[in-house]
């Protein structure tokens, strides 16, 4: 009985077309694979780099804005833009 399953196991995983593959068609997927983790790590520098730039824009004009409040000139500068 036992034979008869693992028999049966075989032959339906010898069926399954994703398992025959060649050393061909494998190097290709791997090629592949390769180029897209490429792409999407590409994608993801320069997602990081806009968000890093955008909050370092912010983060110094905040910075440039608190501190001229701080100063007597800065007060009337930034006083005389708000009104």
């Amino acid at each position: 009985m036992k034979t008869l399953a693992v028999f049966l196991c075989s032959i339906g995983l010898l069926a399954l077309p994703g398992y025959s593959q060649d050393a061909k068609q494998d190097i290709k997927e791997a090629g592949h694979d390769t180029k897209m983790a490429a792409k999407n790590t590409g994608h993801a520098v320069a997602h990081t780099t806009r968000t890093t730039g955008r909050k370092i824009k912010h983060g110094t004009k905040r910075a440039t804005h608190h501190m001229a409040a701080e100063t007597e000139e800065g007060a009337a500068k930034v006083k005389a833009k708000t009104q």
